[in-house]
């Protein structure tokens, strides 16, 4: 039974010609470009892998730094808050300390 062609299509040349050696020969060239092609595609995508997988690395690095950044940022500020009021405390004790000391030169 003959394959059914469609419009357009040359039928394969009679086995054991020089066409059909010819044509035999251009598909194992045609086999070789799809393989090279597949095997570009892959590295194409395994690039694109690798370069994807270094940028959500390096965003999730960046997010957990800037996590860190801002816990250190809210415990500086409550350093200071508990610092402040220990500065004005040391003034008091400065002035007071003053005063004593002119008392105890009037004495």
């Amino acid at each position: 039974a003959a394959a059914t062609m469609m419009p357009g299509e040359t039928p394969p040349p009679p086995a054991g010609t020089a066409a059909a050696a010819a044509a035999c020969a251009n598909c194992g060239v045609l086999q070789q470009g799809k393989a090279k092609y597949a095997d570009a595609c892959l590295k194409s995508q395994n690039v694109e892998t690798e370069s994807t997988r270094v940028f959500w690395q390096l965003f999730f690095n960046y997010t957990s730094h800037f996590r860190e950044i801002s816990a250190l940022r809210c415990q500086v500020e409550q350093m200071l808050q508990k610092i402040l009021p220990l500065e004005k405390c040391q003034e008091e004790l400065g002035s007071l300390k003053a005063e004593l000391e002119e008392k105890k030169v009037c004495l």
